[in-house]
C-alpha cells in the first residue's frame, strides 16, 4: 500500500513539476518580490536600523526575507490545485486507481521544489549585496531542515485554501497575512524598539523564534530555546493544516 501511494506520488509530482518548468516566471515572480524588499531595506531603510555591531544589515533581514519568499511561493500551490479541481482534474483523478492523497502532496512536494530554487536566488543576491556567513556545515543543515519544515507547514495551508475557495482570487489571497506577519516581528527590527503591544505579540508569534534561530545559526552565535520553540510552531502549524486538509479531502470525496 505504502509503495502504491509513492509511485502514484511520483508520477503525479512529475507531472506538477512540469508545469513549473514550462512556465518558470513563477518562480522568478516568487522570487522578485523578496529581492526587492531586501534591496528597500539594506539600501533606503537599513543605515536608520540599529541592530547592533558586528551584523551587517543584509545578514540581519536575510532570515526574514526567506519566510517572506516561502509565504509568497506557496500562493501558487493553492492556485494550481484549485484549477485542478475546477477544470475536473481532480475529478478524473478519483476515477482513477490512485491514492486518494497522492494529487495533494505531488502539490506539496512541488512547492517544496520551486521553493527550494527561489531560496536559493534569494540567498544568491545577499550575497551579492555582502552577506556572508561563518556558519558551520551542520548549521547551514539545520537552517534548511527549518526553511523546508516551514515550507511543508505553509505548504499544507495552501493545500487549504486550495480546497476551500470559490474563487481564484480566493485561493491565492490567503497567503497575503503570511507576507505581512514578518513585518511585525524580529526580522527588520529588533522588537525592543516596538510599542509594548506590538512587542509583545512579535515575541509570541510564529515567526520571530523561527527568524532568531536562523539568524543566530547563520551568525554562529548560541541558539537557546528559540529553537524548541521554531519547530514547536513548526511542527505545530503542520500537524494541524494536514489533519485538516485531509478532512476536508474525505469531506469532498463524500
Amino acid at each position: 500500500m505504502t509503495g502504491h501511494v509513492l509511485s502514484d506520488t511520483g508520477v503525479l509530482t512529475g507531472r506538477s513539476l512540469r508545469h513549473v518548468l514550462r512556465s518558470p516566471d513563477t518562480i522568478i515572480t516568487t522570487a522578485v518580490t523578496p529581492i526587492a524588499l531586501m534591496l528597500l531595506f539594506v539600501f533606503v531603510l537599513g543605515g536608520a536600523i540599529d541592530v547592533g555591531s558586528g551584523t551587517s544589515y543584509v545578514s540581519y533581514t536575510l532570515p526574514g526575507i526567506l519566510l517572506i519568499t516561502i509565504a509568497s511561493g506557496i500562493a501558487y500551490t493553492a492556485y494550481r490545485l484549485f484549477v485542478d479541481l475546477q477544470d475536473g482534474v481532480y475529478e478524473r483523478f478519483r476515477s482513477m486507481p490512485i491514492a486518494r492523497s497522492s494529487p495533494l502532496w505531488a502539490h506539496v512536494l512541488t512547492s517544496l521544489a520551486a521553493n527550494i530554487v527561489s531560496l536559493a536566488i534569494v540567498v544568491g543576491v545577499a550575497l551579492l549585496l555582502g552577506f556572508r556567513s561563518n556558519a558551520s556545515p551542520g548549521a547551514w543543515l539545520a537552517v534548511s531542515g527549518i526553511l523546508v519544515l516551514f515550507t511543508l507547514a505553509l505548504t499544507w495551508l495552501a493545500v487549504i485554501a486550495g480546497l476551500s475557495a470559490k474563487t481564484i482570487d480566493g485561493a491565492s489571497a490567503f497567503s497575503y497575512p503570511l507576507i505581512f506577519l514578518p513585518f511585525i516581528s524580529s526580522a527588520f527590527v529588533p522588537t525592543g524598539t516596538m510599542p509594548a503591544p506590538v512587542a509583545w505579540f512579535a515575541e509570541h508569534q510564529p515567526v520571530t523564534p523561527i527568524v532568531d534561530t536562523i539568524r543566530a545559526l547563520l551568525t554562529a552565535q548560541p541558539v537557546g530555546g528559540d529553537i524548541w520553540i521554531a519547530l514547536g510552531w513548526c511542527t505545530g502549524i503542520l500537524a494541524v493544516a494536514f489533519a485538516v486538509a485531509m478532512a476536508i479531502l474525505r469531506r469532498r470525496a463524500r
